[in-house]
């Protein structure tokens, strides 16, 4: 009896141990990982891993145009979402988790600046409110050169500015290199910029200088700071 006690406990453990071992297996086995998109891998490229290590970026938005010259200075609490503004004549703090009637024209210029600064991420961020095509080989409008193409388009509704459409322009790299602007997708862009003088900010690669061909305007980022 003794004898057939012991056997009876042995066979349990080893049963016990092998669904362990089964349990542990199972739990080991690595889900494959899923496939970038061309959105998220333009993302990706730019540092994009990065940006969750973020606290704050400041930044001073500038265009110049012919003899012209613009600028606003920008202090974004990405967590938080507290934004400061400030020019020469004003500085204005808000939250835009509670954007009211005054504060949308201030709130859309800081969307449109950080757009500029930020694009790449942009394409992460705003992925439910767009649709995007992609092509291979396209001829760059600056560069005269077969790139690739990634075309965006935002939904009607919703947004500063519903409807309108951007032509990213970058190579294996998926560094953007330039792009267009279509306001409501319409044929023809309403500006062509290159993306130059790539900075590293903390990881994150950010483009810093964007060029029309005519050369009578540039707009540009100065002051940048990632904490």
């Amino acid at each position: 009896m003794k004898n057939i006690l012991i056997l009876v406990v042995l066979t349990l453990t080893l049963l016990f141990s092998c669904k362990e071992q089964q349990k542990t297996a199972v739990e080991k086995v690595d889900t494959p990982p899923t496939k970038l998109t061309i959105p998220e891998q333009i993302a990706a490229a730019n540092g994009f891993a990065n940006w969750k290590k973020v606290d704050k970026i400041n930044f001073t938005f500038n265009v110049d145009r012919d003899s012209s010259h613009f600028e606003r200075s920008w202090s974004w609490a990405a967590k938080s979402n507290d934004v400061i503004f400030t020019t020469r004549e004003d500085t204005i703090s808000y939250n835009r988790k509670a954007i009211d009637t005054v504060l949308v024209k201030t709130d859309a210029g800081f969307i449109n600046d950080k757009f500029w600064l930020l694009a790449p991420y942009q394409l992460v961020w705003d992925k439910e409110s767009y649709t995007y095509t992609h092509q291979t080989s396209v001829m760059a409008p600056m560069a005269q050169k077969d790139m690739q193409k990634l075309t965006i388009v935002y939904g009607s509704a919703g947004g500063y500015t519903p409807g309108d459409a951007y032509d990213f322009y970058f190579e294996d790299d998926m560094v953007i290199k330039e792009w267009a602007f279509r306001k409501g997708n319409q044929k023809e862009p309403n500006m062509v910029t290159s993306w130059e003088a790539y900075q590293d900010f903390n990881g994150l690669n950010i483009a810093t200088m964007h060029k029309r061909p005519d050369g009578h305007f540039k707009l540009y980022f100065t002051g940048v700071t990632v904490d």
